[in-house]
């Protein structure tokens, strides 16, 4: 299921049910059928979600440097990462943060 992240400062965001969940895990909040992040919530969650971004990328550069060693171009097959998965929401949560505006989703 699709679910969609509204914020007056920003375009609506959509990902799937799981990797929200997982991100507001991360935020300290829970996925129910509505919710709401307000605009007083903002820096630590973006703290938390910049946090386990630059973990996950962590991650990611040590797992390359143990099994790319063995001479084969691992480079096209690195997985899509946190970075990646997280960039549209925390890019609302930053415009969010700016404007004051608080996100809800399931509206």
């Amino acid at each position: 299921m699709l679910i969609t992240f509204k914020s007056s400062a920003s375009p609506d965001v959509q990902m799937l049910e799981n990797l929200a969940q997982y991100l507001l895990g991360i935020a300290g909040k829970s996925l129910g059928q509505r919710g709401v992040i307000t605009h007083e919530e903002l820096p630590v969650i973006i703290a938390k979600l910049e946090a386990a971004v630059s973990a996950d990328k962590q991650n990611n550069a040590e797992h390359s440097l143990h099994h790319g060693a063995d001479g084969h171009d691992h480079e096209n097959q690195m997985p899509v990462g946190l970075a990646q998965r997280a960039f549209p929401f925390l890019e609302m949560l930053r415009d969010s943060e700016k404007l004051q505006a608080n996100i809800l989703w399931g509206i």
